[in-house]
């Protein structure tokens, strides 16, 4: 789970300061700078032996080897050295997502390869144990040790973020209020860590289980409006408790300095063609909660013990989670593939307009395939050896399609 989001900078001075120096709760933001529902995704990859298939403490080599190649700065070291994350530029559409995720994992699999590595994507890594990952050598995540301890150093899972521009601060709001019941589809969608510490946890999440464990994590509060949310954020910066917002690590976060909705819910994703579905269906979601806000429609929004049931059974049982239907109130819990297939004919009006439309039939072909997380146990189910299993996920995370020229 990403930790630094791309925002490479130090702690402001203003934090280091005077913890009880008064400070208004304006929180400046870029909402509306730039277009509507533009995208960026960020993923975090497994570095792993060529070999064993174990993680490996490479990235500063792979950060030298790139050094200079017009991708740099799309690449990026995480909080272990075991970790490599890159994030796409900006894009219109999830076939511009698409583009540019084959070319960061195709170059980043070749730099790899090169050095004796594979990639891997997967929210865990099915064997390889924490206590043996070195921390990078940066201040932030030094600090972030510090603090956090115990809940840090055993931090060794990997999400896929999604990034969705909103052109107005108080709609940005209100639509991260309304994305909260769509959490359980999200990670249903995603899953796969079904492993930890080389055995099988019984979750199809269990990088969620781990996470859990981080302060200001889990779903986000509904906010009143974003001066509600400024002030809360100001609080915890006032008092030291945090440096910026960026050490706010909710499922679904607002991020003001790129004005968008950050969604972050999601296990890193093994297969780039769902990783691209999944954006497209992140993307409809937010254009749909968007033009409800516009119309002055009711956004609806359920009390957090509810959703965050629901979270919890998709994490537990992935695309079979037996879910609470919130928006009929049935006594009866359905299949959260049951509310993801209706949700996709709301959708699919919102992906066309926003030219996505082919990507987001993408999540039918998960629903019939199934997760990542199904097919590591099935690949386990074999022989219950994981590195076979380490070994499938590296296949399948480098397995890209040939694209047409744009």
């Amino acid at each position: 789970m990403s930790t630094e989001n791309g925002d490479k900078q130090a702690i402001p001075a203003s934090i280091t300061g005077d913890v009880n120096e008064p400070r208004a709760s304006v929180l400046e933001h870029q909402f509306g700078d730039g277009d509507p529902y533009t995208l960026g995704v960020e993923e975090e990859y497994q570095l792993l032996d060529g070999a064993t298939f174990d993680l490996v403490q490479h990235i500063e080599t792979i950060l030298a080897a790139v050094s200079g190649h017009e991708l740099e700065t799309q690449i990026n070291a995480e909080l272990m050295q075991s970790v490599i994350e890159i994030a796409t530029p900006v894009c219109r559409s999830a076939d511009d997502v698409l583009r540019e995720l084959v070319k960061l994992r195709r170059y980043v699999i070749d730099v790899a390869r090169e050095r004796i590595m594979r990639v891997g994507s997967a929210g865990t890594h099915p064997f390889s144990l924490f206590e043996a990952q070195r921390i990078t050598a940066k201040d932030r995540y030094r600090a972030l040790i510090d603090q956090l301890q115990y809940v840090a150093r055993r931090e060794l899972i990997f999400g896929m973020h999604v990034h969705v521009a909103v052109d107005d601060p108080e709609k940005a709001v209100k639509v991260v209020n309304g994305l909260l019941p769509h959490l359980a589809s999200l990670l249903a969608l995603s899953a796969s860590s079904p492993f930890w510490r080389g055995e099988p946890t019984g979750l199809a999440s269990s990088r969620q289980m781990v996470f859990s464990a981080f302060p200001r994590s889990g779903p986000p509060p509904r906010f009143r409006d974003y001066a509600d949310y400024a002030e809360v954020v100001g609080q915890l910066e006032r008092s030291g408790c945090i440096a910026d917002y960026t050490h706010i690590w909710w499922d679904i976060r607002l991020h003001p300095r790129l004005g968008t909705i950050e969604l972050r819910i999601c296990d890193a994703v093994t297969r780039v063609e769902d990783a691209v579905a999944i954006a497209a269906y992140c993307q409809a979601l937010v254009k749909q909660l968007c033009e409800q806000y516009e119309a002055g429609e009711e956004i609806p929004s359920y009390h957090r013990i509810l959703t965050s049931e629901n979270k919890w059974l998709a994490a537990r049982y992935g695309l079979e989670a037996p879910v609470m239907d919130l928006s009929t109130g049935s006594r009866n819990r359905v299949p959260v593939s049951r509310l993801i297939r209706r949700e996709l004919g709301e959708l699919r009006p919102h992906a066309q307009e926003l030219g996505s439309e082919r990507e987001l039939e993408g999540v039918l072909e998960i629903l019939a395939r199934g997760n990542s997380a199904e097919r590591q146990l099935r690949i386990f189910s074999r022989n219950r050896d994981v590195v076979e299993v380490a070994r499938e996920v590296a296949d399948a995370t480098e397995r890209l399609p040939v694209l047409a020229q744009a």
